[in-house]
């Protein structure tokens, strides 16, 4: 039996392979500084499978490497990104040498801490980001000032923030603190 070859667009392909993200492979292309199987590629709608010879700027990459995820602890004051025209730290900054190329699945806000995750798969990180997977997510929040009931209640039927509908979230309240 033959092995079946399944084809996906160029630029993908080298995202998995962790030579960059889809965005600048496209424009490689328009540069063009991508060949496949010796011969220089003009557009990002280019479609290629495992047996396909790619190579950037005459060096042909590796194989992208196996769908992984990563675990990580995001302090308060770093960005969720990649990199801050401001100049702030982002959680990238931080990250072992060693790494792959990865990408965030999610966010959390600059002042938020806690735990993000990270995968080498573009295609996994939509699939965990997208509400309709069902992934159960949990925060832990404290709140200064006073806290009203009745606006936690109406978070538990949904809300609509900027014209966008959010779907219902569970509140409860751990502990109240006097000072």
């Amino acid at each position: 039996m033959s092995k079946k070859f399944i084809s996906e667009r160029i630029a993908k392909k080298l995202s998995r392979a962790g030579v960059c993200s889809r965005r600048l492979a496209e424009k490689m292309i328009l540069d063009r500084r991508i060949r496949v199987d010796g011969i220089v590629i003009d557009t990002p709608a280019t479609l290629v499978n495992d047996k396909s010879i790619i190579a950037v700027d005459r060096k042909e990459i590796a194989s992208p490497d196996r769908e992984r995820l990563w675990r990580l602890h995001k302090a308060r004051g770093v960005l969720s990104t990649n990199n801050d025209p401001k100049g702030r730290p982002t959680l990238f900054q931080n990250l072992p040498g060693e790494l792959p190329r990865v990408m965030l699945v999610g966010r959390l806000d600059f002042n938020s801490e806690g735990l993000i995750l990270l995968t080498n798969n573009g295609e996994l990180a939509r699939k965990l980001e997208l509400p309709e997977t069902g992934w159960t997510r949990r925060y832990r929040v404290r709140v200064h000032g006073e806290l009203k009931m009745s606006k936690l209640e109406n978070l538990e039927k949904g809300i609509t923030i900027d014209g966008i509908r959010y779907g219902p979230i569970t509140v409860k309240l751990e502990r109240k603190q006097n000072t």
